[in-house]
C-alpha cells in the first residue's frame, strides 16, 4: 500500500513536471506566432528623427490604410524620444530636455506633440485611431530606467522600492543619456519592466522597438526581463531589438526571445551600405526561423530627411536600380520591411515597389532561402515556393568602379580610427606643377558605417600667399552617404574634430572623392584631416583612410549592364522551365541549362521558375 501510494505520487509529480515543461515551452515559443510573416510597416525615424508629431503619424497611417494595407502593410511605429517636448532635428536636445514622466518613473507622450495624450491618456487614443483603420501601433524605447527617475528617486509601481534600488550607471548608452542600466538581479528590476509593459498594454501597443539593447553590448539579462514582462501582459506585442550588428555569438538567445533583431547599424541611402548587406545577410541567414527574423533595418526610400538625424530633406539618394536591389534583397532574405519615407510624399515608382503582390508573396511565403553565390561584381539567391516545386531566383549586378589606386596617391594618411591620437593627422605636401587635386576619404576596413570625415582648413600655399581651398568651386564631389558640404559636417552640423570646432573645411563621408582644378603657382597643400565628432561618439564604424591625388584616382566605369548567369542544373533544375519576371509580371520564355538575364549595374531581378508540364 505504501509502495502503491509512493508510485502514484511519483507518477503525479512526473505528470505535472511534464505538463509544466510543455506549458513552459509553449510560453517560450508562443510569441513567435505573433509575427508569422516578416513585419511590414512605417517608422518615423528616417523622416522625422526624434521630432515626429501626432498629425504626421496620422497622415502616414491614413496613407497606409488607403494604399498599402491591402498588400500586408500594417505597422505604424513612433520612433525615438516621443516623451521629450522640446527635442530637435539633427541631434538630440540633451541640454534642457523637457521630459514627460509619470509617478512611477515611466515616460509619457509629450502632449505638445501628441495632443490626444492629454489627461494621462498616453498613447491609447492614437492606438485606437490606428486600430479602427485595421493597423497596428508601435513605439521605440531605450532600454533601462530614466536617469530623471533615479535623480528624483521615483517609486516602482507595486513595490516599496525606488528607481535608485535597481539602477547602475555602468554601460550607459554612449550616444543618448536618457537612461541608466537596470541591474537584472536587483529586487524591483523585473517589477519595473512589468509596470512599463502593463502601461504599454493598456495603451493597446502591438510592437516595441528597444534600442541600446544589442550593440556594442548585448544585454541578455535585460532582454530576459523584457521577454517576461511582455508575456506577462497577455498582449501580443512584437519585440524588435536594436541596434546592430547584434553579436552573432548571441544569435541563439535573441532568436528565442525576440521577433526581429538588427543585423547592422543605422542604414541610410548609401550604395556601399546596401552592398555590405550581401555579406551580412549571408552571415545571418541560418538564424531566421518562424516568427524570428534578422532585420536589415529600415528602407530609406521615398522622401526622407525631413527633420531627420542625418541629411537634408530629399527623395532617397538610391537610384531606381538600387531601389530594386534593396527591395529584392530584403524580400529574398525575408527581412522585416519598415519603410522610412514620408508616405504621403510617395511618387508612383515608390508606391509600385511596395505594392507588387508577386514580390511580397516571396517575402511572406518562400522557404529554404539561401545565397547561391556572392562575388565581387554579382550575387544570386534562391528559394522555394512551398507545395508547388517552383523556385524563386534573385540575381544582382553589384559591379562598381574601382574608386582609387593607392599607388597613385601623393599622400596617404594611413588608417584613422577612434583610437588614433586626436582622431586626426596633418597633411603638408608639395604639389608643384600639379593641375588637379583630388581629396579622397575611403573606408578604413570596417565598412562605411558612420565614416564622417573632415578636411579642416584645407589651404594652398606658395612662397608669397595662400588661398583657402574652400574658396575654389570643386568640379565634382561624391560621398558614400549624403553629399560633401563646405563649412559643415556631412550631417549639417559644425565641423568638429577631437572636440575642437572649426569654421573652415569640408565635411564628407567615405567613400568620397572631391576634385578641384588648381590655380597656377601654388606649390603646397596643407590641411588637418580627421573623424568628425558625430562618428566618434557612435557604437560602430569610424575608420577612414585619407588620400591626396594629383591625377584621377579612379579606374574605368563598369558597363551599364551585364548578364548574370545561373546554371540551372547546378541548382537541381535539369528539365525545361518557364521563367517569369516578378517585378514586371512578364513571362520571359522557356529555359533549360542556363538562365542569364541582363541586369543593370546596381540593379536586380527577381524571377519565378516553374517546370514545363509534359
Amino acid at each position: 500500500m505504501i509502495r502503491y501510494k509512493f508510485h502514484k505520487t511519483a507518477v503525479s509529480v512526473l505528470f505535472f513536471l511534464i505538463i509544466g515543461h510543455i506549458v513552459q515551452s509553449q510560453t517560450k515559443t508562443e510569441f513567435h506566432s505573433w509575427a508569422p510573416q516578416p513585419p511590414m510597416g512605417w517608422n518615423s525615424w528616417d523622416c522625422f528623427g526624434p521630432t515626429v508629431t501626432e498629425a504626421e503619424v496620422k497622415a502616414n497611417a491614413d496613407y497606409m490604410a488607403k494604399y498599402l494595407k491591402p498588400y500586408g502593410w500594417d505597422y505604424i511605429i513612433v520612433d525615438i524620444r516621443w516623451y521629450v517636448g522640446n527635442d530637435k532635428a539633427h541631434g538630440y536636445n540633451e541640454k534642457d530636455p523637457d521630459y514627460v514622466i509619470d509617478q512611477y518613473g515611466r515616460f509619457m507622450p509629450a502632449v505638445n506633440r501628441f495632443p490626444s495624450a492629454a489627461g494621462g491618456k498616453g498613447f491609447k487614443p492614437l492606438a485606437d485611431y490606428l486600430h479602427k483603420k485595421g493597423l497596428k501601433f508601435g513605439i521605440h524605447i531605450m532600454r533601462g530606467i530614466p536617469v530623471i527617475a533615479v535623480k528624483q528617486n521615483i517609486p516602482i509601481k507595486g513595490t516599496k522600492l525606488t528607481a535608485r534600488d535597481i539602477y547602475s550607471d555602468k554601460d550607459q548608452c554612449s550616444w543618448l543619456h536618457d537612461m541608466y542600466t537596470i541591474v537584472p538581479d536587483k529586487p524591483g528590476a523585473q517589477e519595473y519592466y512589468n509596470s512599463l509593459f502593463e502601461l504599454y498594454a493598456s495603451w493597446g501597443l502591438d510592437f516595441v522597438k528597444i534600442d541600446d539593447l544589442s550593440s556594442p553590448i548585448y544585454f541578455e539579462g535585460e532582454i530576459d526581463m523584457i521577454r517576461k514582462a511582455i508575456d506577462r501582459t497577455g498582449r501580443k506585442i512584437v519585440l524588435s531589438t536594436s541596434p546592430g550588428e547584434t553579436p552573432i555569438a548571441h544569435a541563439d538567445h535573441v532568436q528565442k526571445n525576440a521577433n526581429m533583431w538588427r543585423t547592422v547599424g543605422d542604414f541610410w541611402d548609401s550604395w556601399q551600405q546596401l552592398k555590405d548587406h550581401f555579406e551580412v545577410f549571408e552571415r545571418w541567414n541560418a538564424w531566421r526561423t518562424f516568427g524570428a527574423y534578422p532585420d536589415g533595418d529600415m528602407l530609406p526610400m521615398g522622401r526622407i530627411g525631413i527633420r531627420a538625424e542625418r541629411g537634408d530633406p530629399r527623395m532617397t539618394s538610391f537610384t531606381k536600380d538600387e531601389q530594386y536591389t534593396l527591395m529584392t534583397l530584403w524580400t529574398i532574405f525575408k527581412s522585416p520591411l519598415m519603410f522610412g519615407g514620408n508616405l504621403p510624399d510617395n511618387d508612383p515608382f515608390t508606391l509600385s515597389l511596395l505594392t507588387n503582390k508577386n514580390v511580397l508573396k516571396v517575402l511572406n511565403e518562400s522557404t529554404n532561402n539561401k545565397p547561391l553565390f556572392t562575388d565581387k561584381d554579382k550575387a544570386a539567391w534562391i528559394a522555394d515556393e512551398p507545395g508547388t516545386g517552383a523556385k524563386y531566383l534573385a540575381v544582382f549586378n553589384t559591379a562598381d568602379q574601382h574608386l582609387i589606386t593607392d599607388e597613385k596617391a601623393v599622400w596617404n594618411s594611413g588608417l584613422i580610427s577612434k583610437t588614433t591620437s586626436g582622431q586626426s593627422t596633418t597633411v603638408d605636401i608639395n604639389i608643384s606643377g600639379a593641375k588637379k587635386l583630388y581629396l579622397v576619404a575611403n573606408d578604413g576596413g570596417d565598412k562605411t558605417d558612420w565614416d564622417h570625415a573632415n578636411w579642416i582648413e584645407p589651404t594652398l600655399y606658395n612662397d608669397k600667399e595662400s588661398i583657402k581651398l574652400t574658396d575654389i568651386k570643386w568640379n565634382r564631389a561624391t560621398a558614400g552617404w549624403e553629399k560633401p558640404r563646405v563649412g559643415k559636417s556631412v550631417s549639417g552640423n559644425t565641423l568638429t574634430v577631437n572636440k575642437v570646432k572649426y569654421e573652415n573645411g569640408i565635411g564628407t563621408h567615405s567613400n568620397s572623392i572631391i576634385e578641384f582644378d588648381l590655380p597656377e603657382g601654388y606649390t603646397h597643400f596643407k590641411a588637418l584631416v580627421g573623424l568628425d565628432e558625430a562618428c566618434v561618439t557612435q557604437n560602430t564604424g569610424a575608420t577612414v583612410n585619407f588620400f591626396v591625388f594629383t591625377e584621377n584616382p579612379s579606374g574605368p566605369m563598369p558597363p551599364p549592364s551585364a548578364k548574370i548567369s545561373v546554371n540551372l542544373k547546378n541548382i537541381g533544375l535539369s528539365d525545361e522551365y518557364i521563367i517569369t519576371d516578378l517585378w514586371s509580371g512578364k513571362v520571359l520564355g522557356k529555359f533549360s541549362g542556363e538562365f542569364a538575364p541582363e541586369i543593370n549595374r546596381h540593379g536586380a531581378g527577381l524571377y519565378k521558375i516553374v517546370k514545363v508540364s509534359k
